[in-house]
């Protein structure tokens, strides 16, 4: 990997051998960050803009963010967050959303009343939650619901999270993966203050950008037009709103490949007769979970 050596302000001090998420111990993001950096000791944030000032601060060397979900979506507000986060991505991340049904020692499935998880996690529980005619409650997070659930010892209350919230919060598992869709996944990005991109010969490459077209017709159209005649594959083009206007629509976009890559470079540089902006965010290594999903769909 190409790496930047620019080093961050030494005013701030010594980098510590951290990664932030949001969330508490025990979240999925806390479970993507001991499967991709168990080197790294995790650092907890109560918000995703704490977890990017983490790592500003040097506070923590890296910040495993989730993106977008396989059955909910995109997570809100990262995309809006990334741009001007003043971070690099530097890798992606993906974690099958295994979701477990927790309860205090000594509690069994059959006398739960309530299960607490986050709103999303819920509704990918439904089939579960009415057949054994549990009835849902909102928590704030998943593993906060967990930790609420230990500290209530009522063994008709449960939680749905992770197993590792599980293990943190010292709660039986009661109903093993009851989650509905059994392909669910989170896509994470990991990012860096220092800007570390993948070699361009590396085998497998994505280039994640933004980029506002200019107020034309057929702007957008046009703008991708470039992608198709030069053969690069875009895997992921998502637009939203840039301050509140109605007119000025950013978009972001993941790519296959290298901006050395000649094709690529074509590209871009088609791209840039249509835009009035454009700024790469990281240059990084697919994850070869991308690979195992295809040939399952094949």
């Amino acid at each position: 990997m190409t790496q930047d050596t620019t080093r961050p302000d030494p005013s701030a001090g010594p980098i510590l051998e951290k990664i932030a998420f949001q969330g508490e111990p025990g979240a999925y993001s806390h479970l993507a960050c001991r499967q991709a950096y168990p080197e790294l000791d995790p650092l907890p944030c109560q918000t995703f803009e704490e977890a990017i000032a983490a790592v500003k601060s040097c506070e923590a060397k890296l910040a495993m963010l989730p993106v977008e979900n396989s059955t909910y979506g995109r997570v809100a507000d990262i995309h809006a967050l990334l741009p001007g986060s003043g971070l690099f991505i530097i890798g992606e991340t993906f974690v099958p959303v295994a979701i477990q049904l927790m309860g205090p020692k000594g509690a069994k499935l059959e006398g739960v009343k309530t299960a607490m998880s986050h709103t999303v996690l819920l509704g990918q529980c439904r089939e579960f939650l009415a057949e054994h005619k549990i009835r849902a409650i909102t928590g704030a997070d998943t593993a906060g619901s967990a930790r609420q659930v230990f500290e209530a010892n009522d063994p008709t209350q449960a939680a749905l999270a992770s197993e590792l919230a599980a293990e943190i919060n010292g709660l039986e598992i009661l109903a093993r993966d009851v989650h509905d869709n059994k392909h669910n996944a989170t896509r994470f990005l990991v990012m860096s203050r220092q800007k570390i991109e993948a070699e361009p010969a590396a085998p497998k490459v994505l280039t994640t950008f933004i980029f506002q077209v200019r107020n034309v017709p057929a702007a957008l159209y046009k703008a991708m037009g470039g992608f198709a005649t030069n053969g690069v594959n875009m895997v992921k083009l998502e637009s939203y709103m840039v301050d509140g206007s109605f007119t000025a629509t950013q978009f972001l976009a993941d790519i296959e490949g290298h901006p050395d890559d000649p094709n690529v470079r074509l590209a871009m540089e088609e791209l840039a007769f249509f835009t009035s902006y454009r700024r790469i965010l990281g240059v990084y290594p697919a994850h070869p979970y991308r690979d195992s999903v295809r040939l399952a769909a094949d």
